[in-house]
């Protein structure tokens, strides 16, 4: 959807979860790689299909493996999805931070690179998050503490800088918490429409990836400011 602008962090740290759970089970025991298996067939099946459609047939047939050894490592197909989607969360979550600590001189723009990068890889996993949270509460809690984490960071940077030049007083912690949420929800409707929902609008004024992420760290930068 976005276009090949060469990413910052290279392509070796912005990545599918799909590709970091193969890359993380070689060389691990058989049980942890069938594990993983199953883990990025659902990754993979979410690509192309509703979460509703994710059956254990496909899932086997995804995975290569025998109906009868899935049931060896979940009990049933929502314990999975909420397992993968709890996993992707926290993978999310550290690449985040791993590019803002790339990046310290522009962390907001680092992250939010990474981010939106991650969204457009993850496409399934990201639609499952943000609109069949009902379905998966594990994971729609790790979600909104990914969420919550950042705006603290977004937050405390905020106020770092405003105690640097003595604008201290000029807003209060509770209104850029507020706007924090208030901005993320922003971003994480604009990335929907353009990747999920495909939004012909939103991609015919989204054909460069640098135009978008400036847009979205312009949203955040001036969004906190007092």
């Amino acid at each position: 959807m976005l276009d090949p602008d060469p990413h910052p962090l290279g392509p070796d740290r912005i990545r599918s979860y799909a590709d970091f759970l193969d890359q993380q089970s070689h060389d691990r025991p058989k049980g942890e790689r069938t594990s993983a298996r199953i883990r990025i067939a659902a990754c993979n099946l979410l690509h192309r299909l509703s979460p509703q459609e994710v059956t254990i047939p496909a899932l086997c047939k995804e995975a290569g493996i025998a109906h009868g050894t899935f049931y060896l490592y979940f009990p049933d197909r929502t314990r999975l999805m909420a397992d993968t989607l709890l996993g992707f969360v926290t993978f999310l979550q550290d690449a985040m931070r791993q590019a803002s600590a790339l990046e310290p001189q522009d962390r907001i723009r680092a992250a939010t690179t990474a981010y939106a990068e991650l969204f457009e890889r993850n496409a399934g996993l990201m639609n499952c998050l943000l609109h069949h949270h009902d379905t998966f509460p594990e994971a729609r809690a790790a979600f909104g503490k990914l969420n919550r984490e950042w705006i603290e960071t977004v937050v405390a940077s905020v106020q770092k800088r405003l105690r640097l030049s003595d604008r201290a007083g000029d807003i209060t912690h509770e209104e850029l918490l507020r706007r924090g949420h208030a901005l993320g929800g922003m971003v994480d409707q604009y990335l929907s429409g353009l990747i999920l929902s495909a939004d012909p609008a939103l991609i015919a004024l989204s054909t460069r990836r640098s135009a978008v992420i400036d847009t979205l760290c312009r949203i955040w930068e001036r969004g906190m400011e007092p």
